[in-house]
């Protein structure tokens, strides 16, 4: 696939690494399987991953090209808001989509989440689990009445216009994710709520498509209690500002 004009794409692929040596490769290949006839670039946005992330990354800028493949690293550990505007900086595709690198957004769902966008000329679309067709795998007992628990609250509370609060699988406008980002104050593992509640603040068009979001493959789950805590009070300042 030839880059338009300019060497800009029609779609931004923004993913966030940490340690993800054993995975990256896997979703660049999944993310070029499943959009073999689509306009995209990959921007792999490392935080300084000390585990040789950005040196599997290299390898695949040799396979893929280093016009396909944007290894964009930090030093450190910054943020996913500030990871994501890192990306923007060096995007050129008119559409960005965010997703994690550890398998859990499975790279299948992309030509469902460009075709809703077309179909609707939504300005945000969303993966969902809380839908028809939606759910979790790998989860145990526990963690999924958490989950649903913060989401049915977080719902009643809100109002967000949107089923699944917390997912990080989404596909935005590029002026749209540039506004929100610079709206949201927000990090870690709230931060993802309220781009979508301030999104619906804003009048922002969104759409959903339902997914099934398995639990990370290789790694370590990076949710505690501390993130716990933490929509805690995010839900309460939004509550408070919004």
């Amino acid at each position: 696939m030839e880059a338009a004009a300019g060497g800009k794409r029609a779609y931004s692929i923004i993913v966030p690494t940490y340690n993800e040596r054993l995975n990256v490769a896997i979703i660049v290949y999944l993310i070029f399987k499943h959009l073999p006839d689509v306009n995209f670039e990959i921007i792999i946005v490392d935080d300084g991953s000390p585990d040789g992330t950005q040196d599997i990354v290299k390898q695949l800028q040799q396979v893929y090209g280093e016009d396909r493949i944007l290894l964009r690293a930090r030093p450190r550990k910054l943020g996913l808001g500030t990871a994501y505007l890192h990306g923007l900086k060096h995007a050129s595709g008119e559409f960005v989509v965010i997703m994690d690198a550890d398998l859990s957004h499975h790279p299948k769902y992309l030509p469902s989440f460009i075709r809703k966008q077309k179909e609707t000329g939504a300005d945000v679309v969303t993966g969902t689990r809380y839908v028809k067709n939606g759910g979790v795998h790998g989860w145990n007992l526990m963690r999924k009445l958490t989950s649903r628990g913060a989401n049915v609250l977080a719902q009643t509370l809100l109002q967000p216009g949107a089923s699944d609060l917390t997912g990080s699988f989404r596909l935005y406008k590029r002026d749209v994710l540039e506004d929100l980002i610079s709206s949201c104050v927000s990090k870690g593992y709230v931060f993802q709520m309220e781009m979508i509640v301030r999104a619906t603040r804003k009048g922002y068009h969104i759409e959903e498509v339902p997914i099934t979001f398995v639990d990370r493959v290789f790694g370590i789950s990076k949710l505690g209690g501390s993130e716990i805590v933490e929509y805690l009070k995010g839900l309460v300042y939004l509550l408070l500002t919004t």
